[in-house]
């Protein structure tokens, strides 16, 4: 798969392999990791913003790694659950990892199903990692991939600012995503958006948002 931008070249590549196997969690690992960082179990989040959501309902994740996310979520008991990951090696270890989870390779750019295929439609920790001038194109494709429901769980800043990771540039920035979107398509209505500070750090804010389409337009 050729990348699109210098992002997607080097989360495609060894850069992305390293961050892979840096997160190579167990359910239990990823409950205290949130635990630690917010304060709150990751299923504790994602209990208040989509815990009511019926559990037969069809979820896509973009950038779902080696199906971390999409493992909790089937612990939750949601049962139609498809990722698509740009990195070759996540996908292969994903399915070692995984059952009954369809994660395959594809691009945010291009996600590889129709208008509307998804009730709900995710990222977590992946818009932070598209270039503020390609933010756009992504953002078209997780709307039109959705009938109802975009949630998503990332950095959180009022203005676009980039950070530094690992020593690099240009591979990380934070900003108001549900703005973004809002700002973007007239009928997204927020639903709910809740911000959590690190506990070890109280400037670092992420925000975790659920937003809808409207019915009438």
């Amino acid at each position: 798969m050729a990348p699109v931008t210098r992002q997607e070249e080097e989360w495609g590549g060894q850069f992305g392999k390293e961050y892979t196997d840096r997160n190579v969690l167990t359910l239990d690992e990823l409950e205290n990791l949130y635990r630690d960082r917010y304060g709150f179990t990751r299923t504790g989040m994602n209990s208040e913003f989509i815990g009511n959501l019926v559990r037969g309902i069809k979820i896509l994740e973009v950038g779902s790694n080696i199906g971390n996310q999409l493992l909790c979520l089937q612990n939750m008991g949601f049962k139609n659950l498809y990722g698509i990951e740009l990195q070759s090696y996540a996908v292969e270890l994903s399915k070692s990892r995984t059952q009954g989870i369809n994660i395959i390779q594809a691009s945010a750019f291009d996600i590889p199903f129709k208008d509307g295929f998804f009730g709900l439609v995710f990222t977590s920790g992946l818009l932070i990692h598209i270039a503020p001038e390609d933010i756009a194109a992504v953002l078209d494709e997780i709307y039109r991939c959705t009938s109802k429901y975009i949630w998503a769980f990332e950095y959180s800043a009022e203005v676009y600012t980039e950070v530094s990771y690992r020593g690099r540039t240009e591979l990380l920035w934070k900003t108001n995503f549900s703005r973004l979107f809002l700002e973007r398509f007239k009928n997204l209505r927020l639903v709910k958006e809740k911000h959590f500070k690190y506990l070890n750090n109280s400037d670092n804010v992420d925000s975790m948002f659920l937003l809808r389409k409207r019915s009438d337009g």
